[in-house]
């Protein structure tokens, strides 16, 4: 599934829910359904800056694809990078580097975040970017 099509699931997921209680409770429920991430990855040096919360982020490549695995100690930040995941996971650096990601905007998940929490979701994205770059330099 390419990153659009990922993303256009989302926004069809989410546009079930008119109440933003429902769709934080979606968030909550992804969280709790992604696998948690093994012990050995929680370390400071994947410890993402920016976020209020404690979030890991892990990078893996398997056949020139980008693996993301993750954990929060937030529900609802762990339900956000659980999505980030959905979405980004399994892509090469390239089109990781080159994907438009409006379904934050359009499941309204941008405005309806604390300052904090939004700044949180920016450093994910940024790291997730940072790990495509720093593979595409290496010539994965």
């Amino acid at each position: 599934m390419t990153i659009n099509e990922q993303q256009d699931e989302i926004v069809s997921e989410f546009s079930d829910f008119d109440d933003w209680m429902d769709r934080y409770q979606m968030l909550i429920d992804m969280g709790n359904d992604q696998q948690s991430l093994d012990e050995k990855y929680k370390t400071e040096e994947n410890l993402i800056d920016g976020c209020q919360s404690r979030v890991w982020l892990q990078c893996d490549v398997k056949d020139g694809k980008l693996i993301f695995t993750a954990e929060s100690d937030a529900l609802i930040v762990k339900g956000i990078v659980t999505l980030l995941i959905r979405v980004l996971s399994g892509h090469t650096p390239d089109e990781i580097l080159n994907a438009d990601l409006y379904f934050i905007e359009k499941i309204g998940l941008k405005e309806h975040l604390s300052p904090t929490r939004s700044n949180g979701l920016l450093a994910m994205v940024k790291q997730m970017r940072m790990y495509a770059l720093a593979y595409k330099t290496k010539g994965i």
